[in-house]
């Protein structure tokens, strides 16, 4: 029952980003991929890079952050992210010599760093789905027992009055 849940979420955020995707390509050189990978070659710079259901492979530069949703990220020898890297349902894996200026966040998923891989903000590493069920469902419960409540109130304000005997 979970894992359908979870499908049902990640393809509302793929729908919800395949909307906005066009509007933003067209105002920005950020680069955007919803169910394909994002592979940046050596010697390549980028800006931001997002990518929904898929994976990104960072091998040359980025200027802004890398973000992954239901997707890993892997930042190869080489390769550099001047701001965050942030997954969510997925691993962040940072080899050798690879190097990330800002934080280093997973959310569902695992850290994996070599020894000579650097970051310069922290790194944080939420695994398991309990933390999703945490972040997802729990504003989503709250909202549920509003809605009751308030179906509850009408019900009781339409019932009509006992009569006295």
């Amino acid at each position: 029952m979970p894992q359908t849940v979870f499908r049902t979420i990640v393809r509302i955020l793929a729908l919800s980003a395949l909307l906005a995707a066009p509007a933003l390509a067209q105002h920005s050189p950020d680069q955007v991929q919803i169910n394909h990978d994002i592979v940046l070659d050596p010697g390549v710079k980028a800006r931001d890079l997002v990518c929904v259901n898929c994976s990104i492979f960072v091998r040359g530069e980025t200027a802004g952050d890398v973000v992954a949703i239901h997707g890993n990220v892997v930042i190869e020898p080489g390769g550099h992210v001047a701001g965050g890297v942030t997954t969510v349902l997925g691993d962040l894996r940072l080899q050798n010599t690879a190097q990330v200026g800002g934080d280093a966040v997973t959310v569902g998923g695992i850290v994996r760093r070599e020894p000579e891989a650097t970051v310069g903000g922290n790194v944080t590493a939420l695994g398991g789905a309990g933390w999703t069920l945490l972040i997802v469902f729990l504003p989503l419960a709250f909202v549920g027992a509003m809605a009751a409540l308030i179906v509850w109130l009408i019900a009781r304000a339409r019932r009509p009055a006992p009569i006295a005997a």
